[in-house]
């Protein structure tokens, strides 16, 4: 986990992401802490609890990016999930604990990675050697001891070139025969619900059901990456990533729940909305500490991290059960986004969407330019639209720069010119019939 200052983590977070400041002060202090945790000594590290976050706002204004982002700039396991893709139990549907068994998958897939990186050159030197042996195999009745001196010299400088032509790419075309390996599997149970018990039950199959060869025949480029995975498997030592994977999930995985308030059950109480209830009952114990059995081991939940987010238009978060309430102490309430707020998504963040479609049609020859004006206009028109209609935040510039380009991008491949520049004029054409019509505007815009 990288050691990253409160003022760091805010700092790179806006790089990406404008406005929202008490939201990324609350998420930097959360994760300081994490760190400050590892520092203490063990008897009161096991005290310290990680101070959970409830962030409160519209659709749209930065809550999962905010916890993306954080995620992937600590090095830390994350899952996204939705709380409406979970049922009580006995219910159909998914289970609370599958977002704990899908956090250990992510964290088994970061170790995973940090371990290819130590085994990869050893990995290729071994692909190789078999590539050279492939390519140039011993004759059968060859004896180095035996055999003139002349003829083992002969061989091994034979070797040595298919060995330098292999590392200038020369020999990529040329065919070989690779042994594969397939493990045998049984047909899956399928349908909602049965996604966790497949997983299980392929664990299980992988160690007792026997593997089955066979012989391809490919190129040499194809055949190395066939090699390169196979040896970085026999060089990987799984019971080492998986206790890792294990480790790193219980004391650095964030898992962002999304549409909490989704779950708040309303008045009724039958059918869905008793399930509803029964989803935060399973929550509970997740979110308070409890011990979850994956494919891998068992994991303990009590010091993930977990960052809750919903936009509470027909709830609040005190209609949440009481002892849930409790374990998200840090409450935070992320502002509509204003037209500034939008200008500045436009032009600020390093992968802001007017760059990302400047980028895109430069693969064209085509270079894309967009004036003050135009930027201008065009947060205009998405903080009017969403006003107007339903208020999706800054997703809504997605669709307006798409129709705003869509002749651009669909002519990019024949245009003879190297500069298009985008101003308000051009804005106002493309958009104003469709954001004046109220009907046009929620279907298109």
């Amino acid at each position: 986990m990288r050691d990253l200052t409160p003022r760091e983590i805010v700092a790179e977070l806006e790089r990406h992401i404008v406005a929202q400041d008490e939201a990324k002060r609350a998420v930097a202090i959360a994760v300081r802490n994490r760190w400050r945790r590892q520092q203490l000594p063990e008897d009161m590290r096991q005290e310290v609890a990680p101070k959970n976050i409830l962030m409160i706002g519209p659709t749209g204004v930065g809550k999962t990016e905010i916890a993306r982002r954080l995620a992937k700039l600590t090095g830390a396991p994350f899952i996204k999930v939705e709380a409406t893709k979970y049922t009580e139990v006995g219910y159909y549907g998914r289970d609370v604990e599958s977002m704990i068994r899908d956090l250990v998958e992510n964290a088994i897939g970061l170790v995973r990675q940090q371990e290819l990186k130590n085994v990869e050159e050893e990995a290729r030197r071994r692909v190789e050697d078999r590539l050279v042996d492939l390519l140039m195999p011993m004759p059968p009745a060859f004896d180095a001891s035996a055999d003139s001196p002349d003829s083992a010299e002969r061989y091994e400088r034979n070797r040595a070139k298919i060995r330098a032509m292999l590392t200038t790419g020369e020999m990529d075309q040329r065919r070989v025969e690779v042994t594969t390996e397939q493990k045998a599997m049984p047909m899956m149970l399928t349908g909602v619900g049965m996604e966790q018990m497949d997983l299980d039950l392929q664990g299980m199959f992988e160690k007792i059901l026997p593997k089955t060869t066979s012989r391809r025949e490919m190129s040499v480029a194809e055949a190395r990456r066939v090699l390169f995975e196979r040896e970085c498997e026999s060089l990987i030592n799984q019971e080492k990533v998986q206790t890792a994977a294990i480790e790193l999930a219980e004391n650095t995985g964030i898992i962002f729940v999304d549409e909490l308030d989704k779950v708040v059950a309303s008045e009724q109480t039958h059918g869905a909305d008793v399930s509803r209830q029964g989803v935060q009952r399973d929550l509970l114990p997740i979110v308070e500490g409890t011990t979850v059995q994956t494919r891998y081991g068992h994991v303990q939940t009590d010091h993930i991290l977990f960052i809750a987010a919903g936009a509470f238009h027909r709830s609040k978060p005190s209609d949440l059960m009481p002892e849930l309430q409790g374990r998200f102490p840090i409450r935070v309430e992320l502002s509509d986004l204003s037209k500034q707020d939008f200008v500045r998504i436009l032009t600020e963040p390093k992968g802001a969407l007017t760059k990302q479609y400047e980028a895109l049609l430069g693969t064209e020859g085509v270079s894309l330019e967009f004036d003050a004006e135009a930027i201008d206009a065009l947060a205009g028109y998405a903080y009017d639209v969403n006003r107007t209609t339903q208020n999706i935040g800054a997703r809504r510039l997605y669709t307006i720069l798409e129709r705003l380009l869509e002749e651009i991008s669909f002519e990019a491949p024949d245009m003879k010119m190297g500069r298009v520049a985008i101003n308000a004029a051009y804005v106002r054409q493309r958009l104003d019939r469709v954001s004046q019509d109220d009907d046009l505007s929620k279907f298109i815009l």
